[in-house]
C-alpha cells in the first residue's frame, strides 16, 4: 500500500483490488454515501482511493479509515456502510485509535459447522450485549439477524458449559394456540411454527449434533404454551416472534427465568399478527409493545433496535429492492 499526500487531494493505492472493491462498496456505494455525509469527494481508479478535501483533518481521518479498514477486509471480515461510518466517528473522538481491534471484538461464533460473522456494527454490539446481559430485547425487521446471532450465542455458551441448555420457543398464533385443530401428532403440529428455529440449529450444528443434543435434553424447541408453570435454572432461553405473544404469556414467559439464565427476546414489532379482542385491537395486545414500555429503566434489563439500514442482503436482492422503491416512486409522481 502507498501513500502519495498532494492536499488537498490524496491517494491510497491498495494492493489487492478485489479487497478494494469490497472496501468500496457495490459500485462504489461506500464512497458515495461517506462523500455525502462528510462533503469530501471520495472516488476509485482500480485499487486507488483518492480523497479531496479542504479540511487537513478530515482528509486525514478518511486516509486512515480506510488504511484501517482494508486491514479489516484482508482478515476476512465483511464491511458495511455502517461500521465505515461508525470508525469515522471513532477517530474524530481519538485520532489514535486502532479501529482493526475495534472492529474484531465479539465479531465471530465459533460453532461446529460454521463460524458466524458479524456483518455490521449494529450485529457486532449485539452480540456483545447477548454476551454481557441477562436478558436482551432485540427488536427491528426481518433479516438483521436478530435469531439467528441469538441462537449462535445460546450455542457457544452451551459448548462453553456457560450453560446447561437451550431452550427455544415461539407462539404459535395462527392456530390461536389450539393445536388440537390440526392433523397428527404434538410435534407435526407445533413444527411449522419452529420450523425457523430447527434451521436455525441445523445451520450450525448438523443434523446428528442437533440429534444428539436434543435427545439428552441440552436442546429444547418447543412452542410458548409449554413454558407455563416451568423455572428454568442454567439455560439460555430464546422467545422468537414475541409480538405475537399477548401481554399475559410476556410475562409468563419472562417470569420463567431461573438462576444462571439468560433471556433473549425478539421481534419485528411492525408484523404483529394477533387476532382483535373485544377489549383491545391486536397491536394493543402485544407483550412486546407493552414490555419494551415497562421495563425501559428495568435494571440488568439491554435493548437493542436494528433498523432497516441493518438487513443483511444478498446483493441481488438489495438491487431488486432498490428497483421496486425507484418503480413507485415513479408511479406516484405520475
Amino acid at each position: 500500500m502507498s501513500k502519495n499526500a498532494s492536499a488537498p487531494s490524496e491517494t491510497l493505492t491498495f494492493d489487492d483490488p478485489s479487497l478494494a472493491n469490497l472496501l468500496f462498496g457495490p459500485q462504489n456505494a461506500h464512497l458515495a454515501q461517506l462523500s455525502a455525509r462528510t462533503g469530501a469527494q471520495l472516488s476509485s481508479c482500480g485499487a486507488t482511493l483518492s480523497v479531496s478535501c479542504r479540511d487537513a483533518a478530515l482528509r486525514e481521518h478518511l486516509l486512515n479509515l480506510f488504511t484501517q479498514f482494508y486491514g479489516v477486509v484482508r482478515a476476512g471480515q465483511m464491511v458495511e456502510y455502517r461500521d465505515l461510518e461508525q470508525g469515522l466517528q471513532l477517530l474524530a473522538g481519538d485520532e489514535s485509535v486502532d479501529l482493526r481491534e475495534v472492529f474484531r471484538q465479539s465479531a465471530s461464533l465459533a460453532l461446529p459447522r460454521k463460524t458466524l460473522t458479524a456483518r455490521n456494527a449494529a450485529q457486532r454490539a449485539y452480540i456483545e450485549t447477548l454476551r454481557s446481559e441477562e436478558m436482551v430485547f432485540a427488536t427491528g425487521p426481518a433479516g438483521t439477524g436478530k435469531t439467528y446471532l441469538a441462537v449462535g450465542v445460546g450455542l457457544s455458551m452451551l459448548l462453553a458449559r456457560r450453560v446447561r441448555r437451550i431452550v427455544l420457543t415461539r407462539p404459535a398464533v395462527e392456530a390461536g394456540e389450539r393445536l388440537g385443530f390440526l392433523p397428527g401428532d404434538l410435534a407435526e403440529k407445533v413444527n411449522p411454527y419452529l420450523r425457523p428455529l430447527y434451521d436455525a440449529l441445523q445451520d450450525m450444528l448438523g443434523p446428528q449434533k442437533l440429534a444428539a443434543l436434543q435427545e439428552s435434553g441440552a436442546i429444547e424447541v418447543a412452542p410458548l404454551a409449554f413454558m407455563r408453570g416451568r423455572t428454568l435454572n442454567d439455560a439460555f432461553i430464546i422467545l422468537d416472534e414475541a409480538q405475537n405473544t399477548t401481554r399475559e404469556q410476556m410475562k409468563m414467559f419472562l417470569t420463567r427465568l431461573g438462576f444462571g439464565s439468560r433471556a433473549v427476546i425478539t421481534g419485528d414489532v411492525t408484523q404483529i399478527d394477533l387476532p382483535a379482542s373485544r377489549e383491545q385491537s391486536g397491536p394493543g395486545r402485544s407483550g412486546l409493545l407493552h414490555a419494551l414500555e415497562v421495563l425501559q429503566n428495568v435494571k440488568g434489563v439491554a435493548f437493542r433496535r436494528f433498523t432497516a439500514a441493518d438487513v443483511v442482503r444478498h446483493p441481488l436482492v438489495g438491487r431488486i429492492v432498490q428497483a421496486y422503491d425507484a418503480h413507485e416512486k415513479r408511479t406516484e409522481s405520475d
